[in-house]
C-alpha cells in the first residue's frame, strides 16, 4: 500500500511539475515565429548613397521587399521577372525594394554590371530578424505598413497569378 501511494505521488508530481515546461518552450517558439511579422521592423537600411532608410518611409505605398545577394543565383535569375512585375504594377502604388546585407560597393558594382534598375538598399540588420534562412526571401507590405505575405524562394513575379495576387493586396 505504501508503494502504491508513493508511486501515485510521483506520478502526480511528474504530471503537474512538467506542465509549465512545454508552455515556456511553446511561448519562445511562438515569439520567434511572430517577431518577423511585426509591421514596425526596427532594422535600418541605407540607400546606395549611404542615406538611412526605414520601411516606415514607404508608408502609404505597397512595398515588395526582396532580400537577395550578388552571389545568389536564384536571386539573380528572378530579377528580370521582378522588373516586369514592377512595370506591370506601376499604377498600383507599389515600391519594389531589393535589400542585401552586402556592402554598398558590391551592390553598386552588381547594379552597374548587370544593369537591373531597382531601388537597392543595404540591409544593416541581421537576416535572423526576419527569420530568413535562405535567399531570395520576399516580404509584401500593404499601404499601412502591415506585413501581408511572405514568399520564400525564387518566383515568377511576372506570372498572371502573382500579378493578380499583388494587385489584390490592400
Amino acid at each position: 500500500m505504501k508503494f502504491k501511494a508513493t508511486l501515485f505521488a510521483i506520478c502526480l508530481l511528474f504530471c503537474f511539475g512538467c506542465k509549465e515546461g512545454p508552455k515556456e518552450a511553446e511561448q519562445k517558439e511562438t515569439n520567434l515565429v511572430t517577431a518577423p511579422e511585426n509591421s514596425e521592423v526596427l532594422s535600418t537600411f541605407e540607400d546606395l548613397e549611404g542615406n538611412l532608410v526605414e520601411l516606415s518611409d514607404y508608408k502609404g505605398k505597397r512595398v515588395l521587399l526582396n532580400f537577395w545577394a550578388t552571389w545568389c543565383r536564384p536571386c539573380i535569375e528572378e530579377m528580370p521577372s521582378l522588373l516586369k512585375a514592377e512595370a506591370a504594377l506601376a499604377n498600383e502604388n507599389y515600391v519594389f525594394v531589393l535589400a542585401s546585407d552586402q556592402s554598398i560597393e558590391k551592390i553598386k558594382a552588381f547594379k552597374e554590371k548587370k544593369g537591373f534598375d531597382f531601388r537597392y538598399l543595404k540591409f544593416n540588420g541581421a537576416m535572423a530578424d526576419f527569420a530568413i534562412n535562405a535567399l531570395p526571401a520576399t516580404f509584401i507590405y500593404n499601404e499601412t505598413g502591415e506585413l501581408i505575405q511572405r514568399i520564400d524562394g525564387a518566383t515568377a513575379w511576372d506570372s498572371p497569378e502573382i500579378i493578380n495576387q499583388l494587385k489584390a493586396i490592400k
